[in-house]
C-alpha cells in the first residue's frame, strides 16, 4: 500500500524531479508539481516524467484570474490528466465553477489560505477573520462551487474535515521531528495531521533534501515518515 504522502518536486531540473519519482514510486505515487518546474518544462516535461513512470499528478498551479480565463487555463492542461489541479479559493465560486467545468474528470483542488501565513501576516492584508475562520469559510464556497478537493494547514483541517463530506482533504506544513520548518508558519506532524482528518500530506524538502546524488538517504527519510505513520 502506498504512503498518504504526496511529493513535491520542487525544481526546476528534469533529471531531478525524475531521480527523485524514481527513488520514491516504491512508497509514494502521488507527486506535485508547481510553478517551479512547469513554468520551465511546461507540458512537455510532464509528459517526460511520466514515459518512465506513471504517477498521479497533482498539478499545483494555482490559478488566479477572472473565470473565463480560468477556464481557458484549466482546458489548456486538461489533456495532462491531473488528480488534483489547484486554483486559489479566494477567486470566488464563478471561478472555482468555471475551472470544474473545463476539467470533468479531475479534482479542483482549492487552496485556502497558504501555510506561510501567521495570524499577524494574514491581518496585514486587511483580513477581518481569523486564518481558521476565514479557511472554513473559503473552504464552504469553493465546495458548493465544485471544488472537489481542498489544501489547508494542518491547523484548520479538523474543522474542514467536519463541512467537507467526502472532499478529499491535503495538507502541506508538515514536518517530521527534527525537520527545519523553512518558510512554513503552522507545521505539524504528518501523523498528527492525518489524524485530524487529512486524506493526503504533502511532504518535499523534508524527503528529497535527502537527495545527495543517489537515493539511499531519502529512501531512508521515506521509510522513517512511514514508521512514524504507524
Amino acid at each position: 500500500m502506498k504512503l498518504p504522502v504526496i511529493l513535491a518536486l520542487d525544481t526546476k531540473d528534469l533529471t531531478q524531479a525524475s531521480e527523485w519519482i524514481e527513488a520514491s514510486i516504491d512508497s509514494i505515487d502521488h507527486f506535485k508539481i508547481g510553478l517551479e518546474f512547469y513554468l520551465k518544462h511546461g507540458r512537455v516535461g510532464i509528459e517526460q516524467l511520466r514515459q518512465k513512470n506513471d504517477f498521479n499528478l497533482f498539478l499545483d498551479l494555482k490559478l488566479h484570474d477572472i473565470p473565463n480565463t480560468v477556464k481557458g487555463a484549466v482546458e489548456a492542461v486538461s489533456s495532462l490528466s491531473p488528480k488534483f489541479l489547484s486554483v486559489h479559493a479566494s477567486g470566488g465560486s464563478k471561478m472555482i465553477s468555471a475551472a470544474k467545468a473545463a476539467l470533468p474528470n479531475g479534482s479542483i483542488t482549492a487552496i485556502t489560505v497558504l501555510t506561510s501565513f501567521s495570524e499577524e501576516d494574514f491581518s496585514r492584508l486587511g483580513m477581518a477573520g481569523s486564518i481558521s475562520e476565514t479557511a472554513k469559510n473559503w473552504g464552504s464556497i469553493s465546495l458548493a462551487a465544485g471544488a472537489t478537493s481542498l489544501v489547508c494547514s494542518p491547523f484548520e483541517v479538523s474543522q474542514l474535515r467536519s463541512i467537507a463530506g467526502s472532499a478529499i482533504l491535503i495538507t502541506p506544513g508538515v514536518r517530521v521531528e527534527g525537520d527545519d520548518v523553512g518558510d512554513q508558519a503552522r507545521v505539524m506532524s504528518p501523523k498528527s495531521a492525518l489524524a485530524a482528518g487529512a486524506n493526503f500530506v504533502v511532504i518535499g524538502r523534508s524527503i528529497t533534501g535527502e537527495w545527495d546524488g543517489t537515493d539511499k538517504k531519502m529512501r531512508k527519510k521515506i521509510e522513517l515518515i512511514a514508521k512514524s505513520l504507524e
